[in-house]
């Protein structure tokens, strides 16, 4: 996935300069379930970024009645909203404490519909003028109401030849931009996410999925009998698992289900990030790929990659991803490059039977597990908040205060590369060249190295231009000088001759 004799050079001298200036430091506190992948690709356990706050069943939240197959958890301010699909409900909770949600309401039916029960509601989604989105998926329709649930109008299957005309229509998954359209991700509909303008008026597919293929199965499938292809796997794009639209209007969608050679290949992407027009414009500039675990081998009996099932995206453009194979949460910067991996299979605190969905609040994070029919609330650890501190700091350019931070997170963590890289881009915008040219050769950051000696370089010749003038002018006029006195001299000598 890379090369890793890259700078090999490089490797020896930043070894002895991490030996030296930055000796390794205790960790705080005893590392639990927490790691990342450093230069070389091994596992690097670190000090936990999350502990569960609490783990939250229908009796911790005041129902009555348990819940049965939840689908989703959504947020809005500082309510969650459970979507209890198999009860054919909303749950509405309002959190009250750190560790505490106390019951609202459920959504059960609407007002003034032809159909007004919900039939196996599988998302929620809420625009800004608070009127709320179902994807009420037994009765085929995302139904749009007001805040107090009165019908409004309702969006449902489209039109389209790219659609069969036996297929039910089931949307899953939707989310709505400030303009009041919706996208949808639905089931057996491959063509990337339903979009629907404000009137509900189907406007296209958007950000399908790269199709991926194996170039000889491409050349027999041409010459291949109708019968043999039929045979044959179909190339078509990958349906969404789910999807989040940021605060800037961007929509990151998820699919799990690739195969382990198109991940390996790296010709298709666990998780996307689209724009209006569908193109993928997620930055990935870590050293490997946004795609969760690095090894599948078969622990525990689970093997295959990681499962995205869902993204959830905080307001700094970090986004989280839900592994729904291994029970893992892994969290990216805004540039591609892995935070933390945490999580697990299993029925303790923290792990997790089957997790279906991700929904953030500030920076606690909510899991919903839909065998256990749980949720788990985690919130950030002395490290997780020096992290997320440091990288706003760093984003509303208080650099000093971002070093400062960077600087905690390293003391706790003396082998957590981010808070290298985070100092050097730091040192880097406070035009510390030289010194920020010293804590990305520790971790093999070529491209911010390369950013840092270009301007230490340009510095350099700047502040030693009139010297660098004087040995190139003398370099030129000394020789100059010397044939000329020599020409001179000859010249007087011939002449000397002459009057003899």
């Amino acid at each position: 996935m890379k090369n890793k004799f890259l700078r090999f050079g490089l490797v020896a001298a930043g070894a002895i300069f991490a030996s030296l200036a930055f000796p390794m430091t205790a960790q705080a506190g005893e590392t639990n379930y927490t790691y990342v992948y450093d230069y070389w690709e091994d596992v690097q356990e670190c000090p936990d970024t999350y502990t569960v706050a609490r783990t939250f069943t229908y009796l911790d939240l005041g129902l009555e009645k348990n819940f049965k197959n939840p689908e989703s958890l959504y947020v809005h301010g500082n309510k969650l909203y459970v979507c209890d699909t198999g009860n054919n409900r909303i749950v509405i909770f309002e959190r009250v404490s750190t560790d505490e949600f106390k019951f609202i309401e459920e959504i059960t039916s609407i007002k003034g519909s032809k159909i007004n029960e919900l039939n196996a509601p599988a998302d929620i989604a809420i625009g800004d003028d608070g009127s709320i989105f179902i994807a009420d998926r037994g009765n085929s329709r995302i139904v749009k109401v007001d805040s107090e649930y009165n019908y409004l109008m309702e969006f449902v299957k489209p039109v389209d030849s790219a659609i069969p005309d036996d297929l039910i229509f089931n949307p899953d998954k939707i989310v709505c931009d400030t303009a009041g359209r919706v996208y949808c991700s639905a089931s057996g509909i491959n063509k990337g996410l339903v979009k629907y303008e404000a009137d509900g008026e189907f406007s296209g597919f958007v950000g399908a999925t790269p199709v991926a293929y194996n170039i000889t199965d491409y050349l027999w499938k041409k010459f291949a009998s109708q019968e043999q292809r039929a045979q044959m796997e179909s190339f078509v794009p990958t349906e969404y698992d789910n999807v989040f639209i940021d605060k800037d209007g961007f929509i990151y969608a998820c699919a799990g289900g690739q195969k382990e050679e198109d991940l390996d290949a790296e010709t298709v992407d666990a998780v996307r990030k689209l724009n209006m027009l569908g193109s993928d414009i997620l930055v990935r500039n870590g050293d490997y790929p946004v795609y969760g675990d690095l090894y599948w081998s078969g622990g525990g009996g689970i093997t295959g990659p990681s499962y995205f099932k869902d993204v959830t995206v905080f307001d700094n453009d970090i986004f989280v991803c839900l592994d729904q194979n291994r029970g893992r949460l892994f969290g990216y910067d805004d540039q591609g490059r892995l935070i933390y991996a945490f999580g697990g299979n299993g029925n303790m605190d923290g792990y997790f039977r089957k997790p279906v969905s991700l929904e953030h609040m500030d920076y606690d994070l909510l899991v919903l597990d839909q065998l256990d029919c749980a949720i788990t609330l985690f919130i950030p650890t002395e490290v997780g908040n020096l992290i997320y501190t440091a990288m706003d700091q760093f984003d509303h350019g208080q650099y000093d205060e971002a070093q400062a931070s960077w600087e905690q997170v390293k003391a706790l963590n003396g082998n957590y590369s981010l808070a290298y890289i985070g100092i050097g881009r730091s040192l880097l915008r406070k035009e510390q060249y030289k010194d920020a040219m010293e804590y990305f050769e520790v971790k093999y950051d070529d491209e911010n190295y390369s950013r840092a000696f270009a301007q230490y370089r340009k510095v350099w010749v700047k502040n030693n231009i009139g010297w660098i003038v004087a040995v190139i002018l003398a370099l030129f006029l000394i020789p100059l000088g010397i044939g000329k006195v020599k020409q001179i001299r000859h010249e007087i000598d011939i002449a000397d001759i002459f009057k003899v």
